[in-house]
């Protein structure tokens, strides 16, 4: 008993390091995408509003 006890703990021990690694890969995944587009100038649209003066 003591033995099936021990193997669950090691089991999900395992399952909450692998959780915690892919959530780690998509925080670096992230901040790696942002720091590509720092590089890249602004690509929004410019727009320019012209009214007639009144």
């Amino acid at each position: 008993m003591k033995l099936i006890i021990l193997l669950f703990a090691i089991v999900l021990g395992f399952g909450a390091t692998v959780k915690r690694s892919a959530d780690d890969m998509k925080v670096i995944s992230f901040k790696h995408e942002l720091n590509v587009y720092k590089n890249y100038p602004n690509l929004l649209p410019e727009v320019n509003i012209v009214a007639p003066h009144l």
